[in-house]
This record gives structure tokens, C-alpha cells and sequence, in this order.
């Protein structure tokens, strides 16, 4: 059986790396929301305003970025980030990229627009379908690929961040409560 010193080292260790791995994944969601105001590393779509509302959001940058270094201070806070940003990143990826499509197929006339043209499919899903992934974005080259690339990454890191904190706090009380059992 581990004695209180024992399990107290295991959980300053624990914290240690804990601490490491949320800093890490702060800074990865910061970097891939980031990218995501530049598709296809152009600043221009930025500078024009034509950047979709998820990534224009910033939840990776203040959610999963900002919020999580913040976690030194506030599990509680760490947390709400992680899964703002794991939300923000689900429902990205539902709604699909902010691009420029042709909508004469919805209204029969020939036009172009900027919008979120997979949020009207209902009978396709456009994650699935990858035939639509080159077909129905004109403009930035390879939107979705971006998209989905970039919100999967940020999806991927809040859950793994949301573990993370939920393992910080476990160990916490356990060396908060260890810590009073001591002689």
C-alpha cells in the first residue's frame, strides 16, 4: 500500500506533466484557430472579411488557447474553454465551410455567394460525401479539406483538454485530501 509521502510525490508528478500537456494543447489550439483565419495561407479572405463565423469566433485561440494557460489558476475555467471550443469545433464541422458557391442550383439563376452552402443539404452529408468537397466551394481553393482539417484538430485537442482538466482535478482532491491524512 502507498503511504501519504508516496502518494503525494505521485501526485505533484502527475501535476507536473498534467500542467505540461494542457500548456502544449494551448498552445496547438491557438496555432490551428490561427490558421484557420488564413485558408490557404492567404491573408487576403481575412482582410475581406471572408472568414466563417466559427473560425472568426477565436474558440480555439481564447477557449482552448487563452482560457486553458489560464488553468493554472482555475480548473473550473480551464474547463468551460475546453468545452466551448469542443462545441464551436462540432458545430463547424455540421455547418461546413464559409466559401463562395454558385446558388443557381438552389434558385435558378446563375449568381455567386459567400456562405455556408452544406447547411441547406439536408439528404447529404458533406463529411461523407467527398465528391462535394471540390465541387461546391469555388472560392478559396480546397475550403473544405481546410475546414475539416483545422476544426477536427481543434475538436480533437478540446476533448483531449476536457480529459486533461478532468484528470487535474481528480488528482487535486486526491492530493488535497492526502495531504490533511498526513502524520
Amino acid at each position: 500500500m502507498l503511504s501519504s509521502p508516496d502518494v503525494m510525490a505521485c501526485s505533484r508528478t502527475c501535476s507536473r506533466i498534467l500542467g505540461l500537456s494542457l500548456g502544449t494543447t494551448a498552445l496547438f489550439a491557438a496555432g490551428a484557430n490561427l490558421v484557420l483565419l488564413f485558408p490557404n495561407w492567404d491573408v487576403t479572405y481575412l482582410l475581406r472579411g471572408l472568414i466563417g463565423r466559427h473560425a472568426m469566433l477565436g474558440s480555439g485561440l481564447w477557449g482552448g488557447g487563452l482560457m486553458m494557460l489560464t488553468s493554472l489558476l482555475s480548473s473550473s475555467l480551464a474547463f468551460l474553454g475546453a468545452l466551448i471550443c469542443f462545441i464551436t469545433s462540432g458545430v463547424a464541422l455540421k455547418d461546413g465551410p464559409f466559401c463562395m458557391f454558385d446558388v443557381s442550383s438552389f434558385n435558378q439563376t446563375q449568381a455567386w455567394k459567400y456562405g455556408y452552402p452544406f447547411q441547406d443539404l439536408h439528404n447529404r452529408n458533406y463529411l461523407y460525401d467527398h465528391s462535394l468537397w471540390n465541387s461546391v466551394c469555388l472560392e478559396p481553393s480546397k475550403a473544405v479539406i481546410w475546414h475539416v482539417a483545422f476544426f477536427s484538430i481543434l475538436l480533437c485537442i478540446s476533448l483531449l483538454q476536457i480529459l486533461l482538466v478532468a484528470i487535474h482535478f481528480i488528482n487535486s482532491f486526491l492530493g488535497l485530501f492526502c495531504s490533511l491524512c498526513e502524520k
